[in-house]
Formats: C-alpha cells, sequence, structure tokens
C-alpha cells in the first residue's frame, strides 16, 4: 500500500508544475513537495526507488490499481487531484477502481476490514470529468466554483460533498470571522476544556472536526492566541513546529499549558466579536488568497458565500 502525503485542504497549493513533477520519474526535478517515491516502503517497492520511476511508469506494471479513500476533506482533495492527472493517461485509468469508505481505514483493525464487504467502483469518464472540475474549482482565485460544486451532481464519489461543505465551513464566518474548526476551539474552551491537546479534533474526542490535520490545527490555535488581540490567553511556546516537539522541555511546557478565553474570545462565543476587526488575516483557502480586504465568508445559517 502506498501512501499520498500531500496536504491541500490548508496552505497555499503547489504550482501544477510542482505537483506533475512530483509524480514524474526522479530523473525530471522536482521542487519543495518532493517525490511520490518518497513515500514508499516494502522491499518489493525497492525496484521502484531505484529505477525512479514516475508514477505512471510504476502504474503500468500492474493490471490493477485499487485507490483507498478515506473519507476527510484532504483524502478527498487528493482523490480528484489524483484522477485530474491520471485521466491523460487512460493505459491508466483503464485498470483503476475507488473504494470509498465512511470510516478512516487507518483507524480500522484488519480483522475488521477484512469483514467490511468492499466494494471497488470502476474508474469510468464521469469519475475523470467530476475530478477534473472540482480540482480546478478548489485552485480557482475565489470560492464560488468550490460553492457551485454543491449544485451539481457528485455522487460519483459519495464523500466529497460533505467535504465540500466542511472546506465551505473553514471560511471565516459572516459573524465571528473564524473558521469553523477555530471557532470549535473556542466553544470547548468555554466549556472547561482548559489544555492545548483537549482542543485537537481526534478519535473519540469532543472536538469532531476532521477538515484539518495535527499540524494545521496546531498552526490556527497558534493563530488565536498570539496575535494583536489575541482571543486565547495562556498558550506556552510558539511556533507549533518540529523543532518545539523534539525538545521535551518546550514540549511539555506546551501540553500543560493553561488556556482561557480573553475578552475578545468570550464575546465572539457569544456572538458578539469579530475577529478580524482587531487582527489581520492572511491565509489561503485552496487557490483563494484570504485577507482583510479580501475576505470572502462563509454564511453558515443560509449556506451561501459571502463577497469582500
Amino acid at each position: 500500500m502506498i501512501g499520498v502525503e500531500l496536504r491541500f485542504a490548508c496552505g497555499r497549493l503547489p504550482a501544477s508544475s510542482e505537483l506533475d513533477a512530483f509524480l514524474s520519474p526522479r530523473s525530471v526535478s522536482h521542487g519543495t513537495a518532493g517525490h511520490w517515491l518518497d513515500n514508499l516502503t516494502g522491499r518489493s517497492l525497492g525496484d521502484a526507488q531505484r529505477q525512479g520511476l514516475g508514477l505512471i511508469e510504476f502504474c503500468e506494471r500492474f493490471d490493477a490499481i485499487d485507490l483507498w479513500v478515506d473519507p476527510d476533506a484532504n483524502s478527498q482533495l487528493q482523490l480528484i487531484w489524483l484522477l485530474d492527472h491520471l485521466r491523460r493517461y487512460t493505459n491508466v485509468t483503464s485498470r483503476l477502481a475507488i473504494l470509498q469508505t465512511d470510516r478512516l481505514i487507518g483507524e480500522q483493525q484488519p480483522a475488521e476490514l477484512a469483514a467490511w464487504q468492499l466494494h471497488l467502483a470502476p474508474v469510468r469518464d464521469h469519475h475523470l470529468q467530476t475530478a477534473g472540475d472540482a480540482w480546478r474549482a478548489w485552485g480557482a482565485s475565489t470560492p464560488e466554483a468550490w460553492f457551485n460544486l454543491l449544485k451539481q451532481d457528485l455522487r460519483a464519489f459519495p464523500q466529497l460533498r460533505n467535504s465540500a461543505i466542511a472546506l465551505l465551513e473553514e471560511l471565516p464566518s459572516r459573524g465571528s470571522g473564524l473558521g469553523a474548526t477555530e471557532m470549535r476551539m473556542l466553544e470547548l474552551l468555554s466549556a472547561g476544556q482548559v489544555h492545548p491537546y483537549d482542543l485537537f479534533p481526534g478519535h473519540e474526542k469532543p472536538n469532531r472536526r476532521r477538515t484539518f490535520g495535527y499540524w494545521e490545527t496546531g498552526a490556527l490555535l497558534d493563530g488565536l492566541a498570539h496575535c494583536p488581540v489575541p482571543a486565547i490567553s495562556g498558550l506556552e511556546e510558539r511556533p507549533f513546529d518540529l523543532d518545539m516537539h523534539e525538545d521535551p522541555d518546550r514540549h511539555q511546557r506546551y501540553r500543560r499549558s493553561r488556556l482561557a478565553l480573553t475578552d475578545l474570545g468570550q464575546a465572539i462565543v457569544a456572538g458578539a466579536g469579530d475577529f478580524r476587526q482587531y487582527n489581520p488575516i492572511h491565509r489561503w483557502w485552496g487557490g483563494t488568497e484570504l485577507t482583510n480586504e479580501t475576505l470572502w465568508r462563509w454564511d453558515a445559517e443560509h449556506r451561501a458565500l459571502v463577497t469582500p
């Protein structure tokens, strides 16, 4: 089994040329995204690594290729990106089948996986067309095309609609100026969860939002606590990066931080505060650059985009 480690749900998207190089033979220069061979493990894959094969050349060695896809937003983005890339190679797409599930595959025990009634759907033209449309929408300079996916037939990818909505909910809210994950962390803090990792999403944790991964969530919490007018106080150590994790003392101080809502945080939870009024915003949502001046927002009540 080969994993794809690229993250598309948060941060600036890699350029198309960089993503193509990621999947190309090693002899082709590739950039900061790395190379797909970096994720290979197992003796049977060593030959591919030694030869520096591109993904297409590797896939051509097999009669059947199965894509197992988790339901979370980043996995759905990986799927539409990969199919959009592969659609140019009919000799590969004709061998593809997709397993789509509503449960995270990595959290299942082998016995549970064996008991699943696995349904592999062969990839057809409508899968490739929908994937291409969706990937272009995610990379667009405004969220409008992504929002319009909700009006389209997405049955080819049963989890894509939920992921599209989850990602729209991470746009700054019309009222609070915060995305859904940020807002959920403030709500949990208000309810008495006072340590940083109490606020992170995870298996059997009160924060059920899985739109973002571990590092992305840590960066969001940093942003709420370390800004001109914080919504959270008490967060020790920053930034939330590998250096901090590799220093036992710093990481322990981070874990033991006792957090509290500031006046702004309390106002936001009460529905009377707007984070954007007091703090600069600059981040990427797909291909959309969000700033205070170009701030697309999400109106959850009416399920509508709010233009800058």
